[in-house]
């Protein structure tokens, strides 16, 4: 992309004061900083990576921030998305973010587009921005992000993270590769847990988010040399950087149109785990409580989350075995000696686990029954002195 014009830009003595480290740099000097006020930034989300991009692209001064997302803030949220606060829990997170911009920079047009972006609105949307950040944590919106910013020729600064790890580049920048030259096909639906399922580290979505608002700077700016072509791959356990090079794949079908990206990702609409859901018997918590109070004797329940998830709340009565172990076919055993004469009973955080445990069991000729919505559903209406995380 070309520089944004900076004619009739100027900046005011509070400005040339709030902005003097970036004047001093040869490579910014004034023009960088002209270019960065006359610049628009479309964030995708304001999550994870949303929030560092957020909060250093408004501290280095670009005029324009939009912001889509639809969410609202959870305290869960704070550990890791920091443009938000305590006094923000259940709130809006774009008015969340436009109050903490404003605190950074009051020069900085702060624009909410409070919707899900979907292929109806994403050319609309993102058409009037210079770059596009992408700070989703699904699938479907990567590859729509991804496709829109192909369709209008706009950069997408990419990032994500999961655990410890995270990755970054820049995609659709001076004819490089784009999002499905590196994916040209989503993963099945479910194979990549969630954060909410598999974690993440607080700190690893700040140092990625920080990488795509550098890149970003860069791009508006016109120097040094951006991460197109590169896949940018840090592990925060071993605190190493890796590259992996990246490059236009000829044989790539054209990208002429948005599609529908749930069906395209094989996901239908429906929330991570539905899908396995849908394929086993389920009852509600309820019903679990009820049978855990008349009949006892005749059921187990089997907790087939993580060691560390149980170690923050536990239904009465679960045995923990990890899903894991299940799937590895290490605990078929186990489970078929503890479900002998009894009806088998699976619970997980909110049932997504639990299907799939079941599922991998049926293979094996263990049948049981899921208990939808899991130790989150029994926290919400059961007892509410499960701790929920």
């Amino acid at each position: 992309m070309l520089p944004p014009d900076t004619t009739g830009v100027q900046l005011s003595p509070d400005e040339v004061a709030r902005f003097s480290r970036h004047l001093i740099l040869p490579e910014i000097g004034l023009e960088g900083q002209k270019r960065l006020k006359a610049a628009s930034v479309l964030c995708v989300g304001t999550g994870g990576l949303g929030s560092p991009l957020l909060l250093y692209l408004a501290a280095a001064g670009v005029g324009r921030l939009g912001i889509v997302d639809f969410d609202v803030v959870d305290a869960s949220n704070l550990q890791r998305q920091v443009i938000h606060g305590t006094s923000w829990v259940g709130q809006p997170k774009i008015e969340s973010a436009r109050h903490r911009i404003l605190e950074i920079n009051p020069h900085c047009q702060v624009e909410l587009h409070s919707t899900a972006l979907t292929s109806e609105n994403a050319l609309e949307i993102m058409a009037s921005y210079d770059v596009i950040c992408d700070g989703t944590d699904n699938f479907p919106t990567r590859y729509l992000v991804n496709d829109a910013c192909v369709l209008l020729g706009k950069p997408n600064v990419y990032g994500s993270i999961f655990r410890f790890e995270g990755q970054a580049t820049v995609f659709n920048h001076e004819g490089g590769p784009n999002y499905r030259d590196l994916f040209p096909e989503p993963p099945p639906p479910g194979l990549v847990p969630s954060c909410a399922e598999g974690g993440v580290v607080g700190v690893l979505p700040g140092i990625i988010g920080v990488i795509q608002a550098t890149e970003t700077v860069k791009i508006l700016t016109g120097i040094g040399t951006t991460l197109s072509g590169r896949l940018l791959l840090f592990d925060a356990l071993k605190m190493s950087f890796r590259e992996l090079r990246l490059r236009p794949d000829p044989a790539r079908p054209a990208i002429d149109r948005l599609i529908d990206y749930q069906e395209f990702c094989g996901v239908a609409g429906t929330a991570p785990g539905q899908e396995e859901a849908a394929a086993v018997d389920a009852i509600t918590v309820q019903q679990l409580k009820t049978l855990l109070e008349e009949s006892a004797e005749t059921l187990v329940l089997l907790d087939v989350r993580n060691p560390p998830e149980a170690e923050i709340a536990t239904i009465p009565g679960a045995v923990l075995i990890p899903l894991h172990r299940i799937e590895s076919g290490e605990a078929i055993e186990e489970v078929r000696q503890l479900a002998q004469g009894k009806t088998l009973y699976v619970h997980c955080k909110m049932g997504g686990r639990s299907a799939k445990a079941l599922i991998a069991l049926q293979r094996h000729g263990i049948e049981g029954v899921n208990v939808t919505g899991g130790i989150q559903a029994w926290s919400e209406e059961v007892d509410p002195n499960v701790a929920r995380y």
